[in-house]
């Protein structure tokens, strides 16, 4: 099987160029850093649109597949756009995901709104916009939603999001279908919310299930327990309750590379593991093959962006580390604080020079674990020195704060040597936006 772009560690379009810098879908890292500041989040369109072809045809076996993008991963208009022109649907977890696609001028049947808390404006929301599948995740969300349908006189289509019992080896805070978990209906509860759809929620039109099992996986085995979990229900399901389910949501999760040693599976090879386990299960089950939907994230954005830092201070520990701070950090980038993820870099103005020095890049927070890589070996650095993050399109910039009351950083598309703003830098001014000073306390 070929390897597919999550494979790889950086952007397909990455080089050296004639200068001794590294361009990006043929725009130089270090102009673009000059032209736009750092921090910057970086897109490179062509990898985007590289894997949204090898998810399609990676599945082009079973003919009634649907890629969903996680827009949790990363969630703007552009992006948005870029997915849609690739005929890509959306997984939104909340009204802001789901507006945004709106905006974007997507077919909102395209759309499924997912998320184990929803609100009665977001349920309210998703209904005025058309959005195609609401997946339930809970009997109070099933009575709300409900309601909502009943006073606005519509069917709602939906689909059930069910918790497999399937643990993957990935951090415990991105496990979801291990049966501790906050998300979805039980597998003993399952039959308590079909009453209730066929009985008293008769506006809910249930289409099939849905399932997560987490994220960053490495792994194919949790994929196959999975799809053979799901054919079992429906085909228990239609036995007792006479359902014809005909959708399964396996979600998404697949891993990618941040660093050297990871070593993720190939989307061609997951695709083909999925569908032919599909197959097999669809005749053990006698069930009629069901339409397929996949809700890839990180795997579809995360190789294609980078983040740009410009390099400040610099502290050499007496006996120990050398620490090298740059203007960013875990504000932008809190992943590495959260789950100690690990990411892989680059001195974007020195990729020809090969006497290294092992460093800790930390940022400019006021946390001492604001720590973005440690022990890294990279060329010298200077003060103005531009380093480029890999393998950071994301949950960077989605899980962006203002943390330190530090303003949030553009994000850059590039294509053929040209470089569009999506996201404009936000300003001092920004900042205090929202404040508002009671009268008592004005001067």
């Amino acid at each position: 099987m070929p390897k597919s772009a999550n494979q790889f560690l950086k952007p397909l379009t990455q080089k050296v160029n004639s200068d001794g810098n590294i361009e990006i879908g043929g725009c130089d890292l270090v102009s673009l850093a000059e032209k736009f500041g750092t921090p910057l989040y970086v897109l490179d369109e062509k990898t985007i649109r590289a894997i949204c072809n090898d998810y399609k045809n990676a599945f082009a076996s079973y003919p009634n597949t649907t890629i969903m993008f996680a827009s949790k991963a990363l969630c703007t208009q552009a992006v948005t756009a870029v997915m849609d022109s690739e005929d890509v649907g959306f997984d939104t977890v909340s009204g802001g995901e789901i507006y945004t696609v709106y905006k974007s001028s997507v077919d909102m049947k395209k759309v499924l709104f997912n998320g184990n808390n929803k609100s009665f404006d977001e349920l309210n929301l998703a209904l005025d916009l058309g959005v195609g599948r609401i997946s339930v995740d809970n009997f109070y969300e099933l009575a709300l939603l409900s309601t909502i349908a009943q006073s606005k006189n519509k069917t709602v289509d939906i689909l059930l999001r069910i918790t497999p019992g399937i643990e993957c080896h990935t951090h415990e805070y991105i496990q979801t279908g291990h049966l501790d978990s906050k998300f979805g209906f039980d597998l003993t509860q399952i039959d308590d919310a079909v009453d209730l759809i066929l009985g008293e929620y008769t506006n809910l039109k249930l289409h099939g299930l849905h399932a997560h099992i987490g994220s960053q996986i490495f792994e194919s085995a949790v994929y196959i327990d999975e799809i053979d979990i799901l054919c079992k229900e429906i085909a228990r399901l239609d036995e007792k309750f006479n359902l014809k389910l005909d959708e399964i949501n396996i979600g998404g999760g697949l891993g990618v590379k941040y660093t050297s040693d990871d070593t993720p599976l190939s989307i061609y090879d997951v695709g083909k593991m999925i569908t032919d386990r599909l197959n097999t299960s669809v005749k053990k089950y006698n069930i009629a093959p069901p339409a397929l939907f996949l809700e890839p994230g990180r795997s579809m954005i995360s190789m294609a962006g980078v983040t740009l830092y410009t390099v400040g201070s610099s502290k050499q520990v007496p006996h120990g580390r050398k620490y090298v701070a740059v203007d960013g950090g875990m504000a932008d980038n809190p992943r590495p604080s959260l789950y100690q993820a690990k990411y892989c870099a680059e001195v974007a103005n020195k990729k020809d020079e090969t006497q290294n020095e092992k460093v800790t890049i930390c940022g400019r927070y006021c946390e001492s674990g604001d720590v973005l890589i440690e022990e890294i070996e990279l060329p010298s650095l200077n003060e103005g020195d531009i380093l480029c993050v890999y393998n950071t399109g994301a949950y960077n910039y989605s899980m962006a704060s203002n943390y330190n009351r530090v303003e949030k950083p553009a994000m850059v598309l590039l294509n053929d040597g040209e470089a569009d703003e999506i996201v404009v830098r936000e300003t001092l001014e920004d900042l205090i936006r929202n404040d508002v000073i009671p009268d008592r306390l004005k001067k």
